[in-house]
């Protein structure tokens, strides 16, 4: 068979994982704290036809080598974490971090690493523990579960996480509480897990261990939070059509390397008419 033939069909199947990761970023351009994946094409091992020569001044020169490509194959599905755009609600529950850093959630307090999350869309349960949509435990920076006393009528969260209950005559105590947050050395090396939520990998933190600590932490590196705001997805939809058309023509050139390939192969077949 035509090694273009073979080369046309590994083109197509890269461009149908473009369009897969495409689709999934449209799909998600209202889900809070998601970030837009990109897909990165590498091309396969050449097959060498003749090697390299090398010159000899005053009597021959060099000849190039003489190779035929045998495709593409991806190389990478990078995870963007450029920062979304942000959306006010108003709500004290609601928070985003405007900086680096990412919100540490455990399904209970057995759990040994916390899963990561940007998005800060909280609330507070039955027993007045601040959790996200699935109940997840939002930890605190002592990596503790934020739990609040039942004497906490009313609150506001501090730019540094902290917890300030807000009394009836109008004061404001802080309760000593405060929200923590991971500073991640590599996030692109984060496990996407759904639920808007990462799990760390020895690619993303040294060793692969999380360390909670406090948000606006400039030795840390953490970002500010923000409370009454979320963090809304940073899928671009114009980039995302512009990059889906290139990838449908991509796709429907390398089906006509197939197509025009079969054709050489008829003429081959017919020749013995």
């Amino acid at each position: 068979m035509l090694r273009s033939m073979y080369s046309g069909v590994s083109g197509m199947r890269g461009f149908q994982t473009k369009l897969d990761v495409i689709g999934n970023n449209i799909a998600n351009v209202n889900t809070v704290g998601f970030k837009a994946g990109r897909v990165m094409f590498k091309d396969i091992l050449s097959q060498t036809v003749a090697g390299v020569t090398a010159p000899v001044e005053g009597e021959t020169g060099g000849v190039n080598a003489k190779q035929v490509g045998l495709g593409v194959t991806i190389s990478a599905i990078d995870t963007l974490h450029s920062p979304g755009s942000a959306m006010t609600t108003n709500e004290p529950t609601d928070l985003r971090i405007d900086g680096d850093g990412f919100f540490a959630l455990m399904a209970n307090a057995d759990q040994e690493q916390p899963y990561l999350s940007r998005a800060g869309n909280f609330r507070l349960d039955a027993a007045r523990q601040l959790v996200n949509g699935d109940g997840l435990l939002v930890m605190s920076a002592d990596g503790e579960p934020i739990v609040l006393d039942e004497e906490v009528t009313a609150f506001s969260i501090a730019q540094d996480g902290q917890i300030i209950a807000v009394n009836i005559d109008g004061t404001s105590e802080p309760t000593g509480i405060a929200i923590g947050l991971v500073r991640v050395t590599n996030p692109g090396g984060l496990e996407k897990i759904g639920g808007n939520l990462y799990r760390a990998t020895p690619n993303a933190i040294e060793g692969g261990e999380v360390e909670i600590v406090g948000a606006n932490d400039l030795e840390a590196g953490t970002g500010a939070i923000v409370a009454g705001q979320l963090e809304m997805s940073n899928v671009d939809l114009t980039s995302e059509f512009t990059e889906m058309i290139v990838a449908q023509r991509g796709f429907q050139a390398n089906s006509r390397i197939i197509t025009t390939s079969d054709e050489v192969l008829q003429e081959v077949v017919n020749l013995k008419r």
